[in-house]
């Protein structure tokens, strides 16, 4: 057996979610679906799962380095369609991403918004047949709603990232596992005692402070937003704005969504020997091309580890700069997943049969859609809650 379906068959046993959808019969049967997500043995299970509920499914990645080859080859042998493949150059992977919208897919499950850019810009062709999209993160959110606001988007959209049984355990959760897990997979380093500072504390930074933490690190935050700078201190974390932090840190991270959180500045003032680590979705967060320009040396220093001699220090950066928990490593815990995935398939459904109601907007996640998956998580763990009698629910009413 190839270690792609060892892989994708070793997620099947911890994704009870997706194992319960895929029994509702063929509701996507005659759909096409395009998806763009990174391209690892949980995605690929995704992909089955809505393949067994009849759809058409074209894939690839959404990240250059996010593809699994191994895992990519044996989802093509289970007769996906895919044309994702690991890559350094961002033009291949581009190219991968118009591929899939050759197809002139009826819907999109998008992860970054590359697909949807894409397909509202350059390749307009493709919205004569599109009826929906369904996208996954804050990213991608977030470049929609420029489109929503320019008057470009011209399909609906389902927010996945919005739904409370998504940010509240895949970005919180999910990227705090992860993001360490590559950290330590690829440098071998102690984590109690360094000073570790986390750049941004959305969901996805908590996450991360919160695991450091864990693992006895000193953390320090840095914020722009007010309100979350003091909700991280009340948590009880340092924060320090990045041209004081840079100096102490043993190891960044950035969390932002944005980009140059670090700048050249910046690395000038970095101790000798730092660990720079990317979590956000695009490779924008840290300089990498001010690095490449600055060094006086590049080298390998491990298996995802360039090091680069600057000033006569030496800083190490993993995975090029891009997401870290997907260039080095094998991206969220299964069961976490298995949610974020559940999520995404009743999504593609709900579109499938609402598009023709809906506006070209981007939606909410629908509330039902969410508390449904938290019901069918209960119900795998064997966890039984309270319900409001009608009396409470009256009750409530009055207020």
């Amino acid at each position: 057996m190839s270690t792609g379906k060892k892989k994708i068959e070793w997620v099947a046993n911890y994704m009870p979610l997706l194992n319960e959808i895929s029994k509702m019969g063929q509701p996507l049967k005659n759909w096409k679906i395009g998806m763009a997500i990174h391209m690892e043995a949980k995605t690929a299970y995704l992909a089955i799962t809505l393949h067994k509920l009849g759809a058409e499914v074209i894939a690839t990645g959404c990240n250059p380095l996010s593809t699994q080859d191994d895992v990519a080859q044996a989802l093509a042998e289970m007769g996906i369609t895919v044309y994702a493949k690991r890559t350094h150059d961002e033009n291949e992977y581009l190219k991968t991403v118009h591929k899939v919208l050759d197809h002139k897919p009826d819907l999109i499950l998008d992860d970054g918004a590359d697909m949807t850019v894409i397909a509202h810009t350059e390749r307009k062709e493709v919205l004569e047949n599109l009826k929906g999209i369904s996208e996954e993160t804050t990213t991608g959110v977030r470049r929609i709603k420029i489109l929503q606001n320019e008057g470009k988007l011209k399909v609906p959209v389902i927010a996945v990232n919005n739904a409370r049984m998504k940010h509240l355990f895949d970005n919180r959760y999910g990227t705090g596992q992860s993001t360490w897990d590559s950290i330590m997979r690829n440098t071998n380093s102690l984590i109690a005692g360094k000073k570790v500072v986390v750049a941004g504390y959305g969901w996805c930074g908590r996450g991360i402070a919160l695991r450091a933490k864990g693992l006895g690190a000193h953390v320090i935050v840095t914020e722009v937003d007010p309100i979350k700078a003091i909700e991280a201190l009340m948590d009880g974390f340092e924060v320090l704005n990045m041209d004081n932090a840079v100096e102490i840190a043993d190891i960044i991270v950035t969390s932002t969504g944005n980009r140059d959180i670090i700048k050249e500045e910046h690395i000038l003032k970095m101790k000798n020997g730092i660990i720079l680590a990317n979590a956000g979705h695009f490779n924008v967060e840290i300089p990498m091309e001010k690095i490449e320009e600055m060094a006086e040396e590049k080298f390998e220093a491990r298996t995802n580890v360039t090091g680069y001699k600057i000033n006569g220090k030496t800083i190490f950066v993993i995975g090029e700069g891009r997401l870290v928990n997907l260039a080095a490593a094998d991206g969220h815990p299964i069961e976490i997943m298995d949610l974020s995935f559940a999520l995404q398939s009743l999504s593609l459904m709900y579109l499938s049969e609402n598009y023709q109601k809906l506006d070209n907007k981007v939606y909410d996640y629908p509330k039902e859609l969410d508390e449904k998956v938290a019901y069918m998580k209960l119900k795998t763990l064997g966890i039984k809650i309270d319900h409001l009698t009608q009396e409470q629910i009256e009750y409530l009413k009055k207020f």
